[in-house]
C-alpha cells in the first residue's frame, strides 16, 4: 500500500507477521542489513513537514503498519495489510535474532530503562544476548560525530540487531545513518517499546488495543501534549481516504 504524503511517496511493503519474520531472519542469517519504519498517522504528518525525515524515510527497507488507520486505509484501498505496531515486533524479532544466534543492540533512553528492558526481554526471550546498551545525552543529533560513535560502538559490540528507542524522526533518521555506515545491522524503529518493557512509561490495556482507542487513552494521559497531534493526524485522514478510494477503483 502506498501513501502520498505531499512530497513524496511511502510504501507499507511488509503485508504480515508472516513476512516480515521470514524477510528479517533471512537477513539476519546472511548478515544483511536493513532499516525498519512503523508507519502511521504521525509519520505522514511529519513527512509531509520534514524533508530529512522524508529522506530518511525513503531509505528504509521494510515498512510495516503501525496504527488501524494506516491498516484501514489499506482496506479501503483494496491492500489488506496487517497491523504491526513497533512495540509489539520487540519480542518476536528479538526471539528471530535468537534462533539465528544474532545479539541486539538497544539506541535510546536512560541507562536504569535500559537495564530494567534487557532484563525483562532476556526472560521473553531465553537464549537473548543483549551486547550493547546506549542511552544518548539530551540533544542527541542522529547525523552528528556522537550517531558515528553510538553506531560504530554497537558494531563494535558484535550485536546484529538494534532497537532504536528515540521517537521519530530522530529513530529513522539514525537507522538511515546506520544503514549507510553499518550495512550489515538490522535498524528497527519503536518508539517507546523500550519503555513499555522497561515500566517507565505504561500501554494501554490489550482491550483499548483491540478495540483500536489506544490513541484515545494516550490522548487522555496526556491531552496537553497529545491534543495537537492528533488533531493534525485527524486533518489529513479524509485527504487519504479520498486517494485510498480512487486506488480501488482505479
Amino acid at each position: 500500500m502506498e501513501f502520498d504524503h505531499g512530497a513524496g511517496r511511502v510504501r507499507v511493503n511488509i503485508t504480515g507477521h508472516a513476512d516480515l519474520m521470514g524477510e528479517v531472519g533471512a537477513r539476519l542469517r546472511a548478515h544483511r542489513g536493513f532499516a525498519l519504519a512503523t508507519l502511521n498517522l504521525d509519520h505522514l504528518v511529519k513527512l509531509r513537514r520534514d524533508a530529512e525525515f522524508a529522506t530518511a524515510y525513503a531509505a528504509q527497507d521494510l515498512v510495516t503498519a503501525d496504527g488501524n488507520p494506516v491498516v484501514w486505509l489499506s482496506r479501503l484501498a483494496g491492500r489488506e495489510v496487517a497491523l504491526l505496531p513497533g512495540a509489539d515486533l520487540i519480542a518476536p524479532l528479538a526471539a528471530e535474532a535468537a534462533r539465528c544466534g544474532v545479539a541486539v543492540a538497544f539506541v535510546g533512553g536512560t541507562e536504569e530503562s535500559l537495564a530494567r528492558a534487557a532484563r525483562a526481554l532476556q526472560a521473553r526471550v531465553p537464549g537473548l544476548r543483549v551486547a550493547a546498551r546506549i542511552a544518548p545525552p539530551m540533544g542527541f543529533d542522529p547525523e552528528g560525530a556522537e550517531a558515528d560513535a553510538a553506531l560504530d560502538a554497537v558494531a563494535a559490540s558484535g550485536a546484529g540487531l538494534v532497537f532504536l528507542a528515540l521517537g521519530a524522526p530522530k529513530q529513522e533518521r539514525l537507522a538511515a545513518r546506520g544503514r549507510a555506515r553499518q550495512p550489515q545491522l538490522g535498524f528497527v524503529s519503536i518508539g517507546a517499546g523500550l519503555d513499555f518493557l522497561a515500566g517507565t512509561q505504561q500501554r494501554a490495556p490489550r482491550l483499548v488495543r483491540r478495540l483500536a482507542l489506544e490513541w484515545l487513552w494516550r490522548a487522555g494521559s496526556n491531552p496537553a501534549r497529545l491534543a495537537g497531534r492528533y488533531a493534525r493526524c485527524a486533518a489529513i485522514l479524509p485527504g487519504h481516504a479520498l486517494r485510498a478510494w480512487r486506488m480501488r477503483r482505479g
